[in-house]
């Protein structure tokens, strides 16, 4: 009985049908692992190390940071708020690499603590979600390419520099005192605002020309040194997620941004890895390719002989107890008359060719005058009927018809 039971029949997948139906997923899951691969190996180096003067990587900054201790300037780095808030004062800079990653609770405190010290806050493409609470009467604009820019202000740093690559978010400001320099499409990408006796906050809109592979472009070295350089101490603040105090939200208070309502769901995009991203858009063409391999127009039908006999009358019944289920009595209506015009056109002298054209087969049955021919019509040619009696009823006549034919 076992080895009945595992022996194959003839609707068996062969080993030719099951590669060929799996052959497509196979060559998609390839695909798919092949460009994982390049991809990892394109872009292993490219994010790692991103704005930190430790890192030698072309999105590093560690050129700057040796530059300036070159000049005396001591560099820090940390990566906790309590860190840079502690560290904040009249002879340091304190940049922020990337203040869109500060929680809502973050970027007031660290605002509270550092205004009024004497030091500069420098801020790298501070962003709407950021720039409200980290410098109030700011407001941040859409972003522009990073392109070599002319300073077009009077602040002695940009005037030394001269052109630089800048970009990235522009600014606006209500305060009076604020310097706009270098600006695209008319907005400002770099902007100092307060005084420097009792503090100030630059907005860098791009903070591409602190890469070590582009501060040796233009002014972009000049322009950094001057910018980070002014006070004896760079504490150098990488956000980061493992940082106890981005658990406290305390997103309750407001800020002077635009769109107030979207800053906690521009946050959570802001706080996704790259690397997700690119996951999910590998992810996202699996599923494409596995749409379309599985979307593809089938083959042509294929006769294959039947493992067993059956008899007609079965297949006739299992076939209307189908349609009867289905309540198809128009695909039943169809059958009957199709096989009654197949029957009856050679007995009238129709090909069986035109068999099923009105034009052919009714003038043939009116010449051999068969009863009542002018119903003939809707009885071989017409609708599906309403209901069962009435397909019953069709039944029935046309084996009437039939019948009458046959004997005229």
């Amino acid at each position: 009985m076992s080895t009945a039971g595992a022996r194959t029949t003839s609707t068996s997948p062969t080993p030719r049908q099951v590669w060929i139906r799996t052959r497509g997923l196979l060559l998609a899951l390839l695909v798919l692992v092949a460009a994982g691969i390049a991809l990892a190996a394109t872009r292993s180096g490219d994010q790692h190390g991103r704005l930190d003067p430790r890192s030698a990587d072309r999105f590093g900054s560690r050129a700057v940071a040796e530059l300036l201790k070159e000049r005396g300037v001591s560099v820090g780095v940390v990566t906790t708020l309590d860190a840079a808030t502690s560290a904040a004062g009249p002879d340091t800079t304190l940049l922020v690499a990337n203040p869109n990653l500060l929680t809502p609770s973050q970027q007031h405190v660290l605002r509270a603590t550092t205004t009024g010290t004497g030091g500069r806050t420098v801020l790298l493409a501070a962003g709407p979600t950021s720039v409200g609470a980290l410098a109030p009467g700011v407001r941040a604009r859409s972003s522009a390419p990073v392109s070599t820019r002319t300073p077009q202000c009077l602040l002695a740093a940009a005037r030394q520099a001269g052109s630089a690559e800048t970009g990235g978010f522009r600014y606006t400001s209500d305060g009076m005192d604020a310097q706009a320099c270098y600006p695209a499409d008319g907005l400002p990408s770099l902007l100092v605002t307060g005084q420097s006796a009792s503090g100030d906050t630059v907005l860098l809109g791009s903070a591409d020309l602190l890469y070590n592979s582009r501060l040796d472009k233009a002014g972009n070295a000049s322009l950094a040194l001057q910018l980070l350089g002014s006070r004896p101490h760079l504490v150098w603040y990488l956000p980061s997620l493992s940082d106890p105090s981005a658990a406290n939200s305390g997103g309750g208070q407001d800020s002077s941004t635009d769109g107030a309502s979207e800053k906690d769901e521009s946050s959570f995009i802001a706080l996704i890895p790259s690397g997700w991203l690119w996951g999910t858009l590998q992810l996202a063409l699996a599923a494409a390719l596995a749409a379309v391999w599985r979307a593809r127009r089938l083959g042509p039908v294929v006769a294959e002989r039947l493992p067993v006999a059956i008899r007609a009358s079965e297949s006739t019944e299992g076939r209307a107890r189908l349609q009867r289920k289905a309540n198809a009595r128009d695909r039943a209506a169809d059958s009957l008359r199709h096989a009654t015009r197949t029957r009856i056109a050679p007995l009238v002298g129709v090909s069986p060719r035109d068999a099923h054209s009105p034009t052919s087969l009714l003038p043939a049955l009116s010449a051999r005058r068969v009863p009542e021919a002018t119903r003939l019509h809707p009885l071989l040619f017409g609708s599906a009927p309403a209901d069962d009696a009435a397909l019953v009823l069709l039944a029935d006549q046309l084996d009437i018809l039939e019948r009458e034919v046959r004997t005229s």
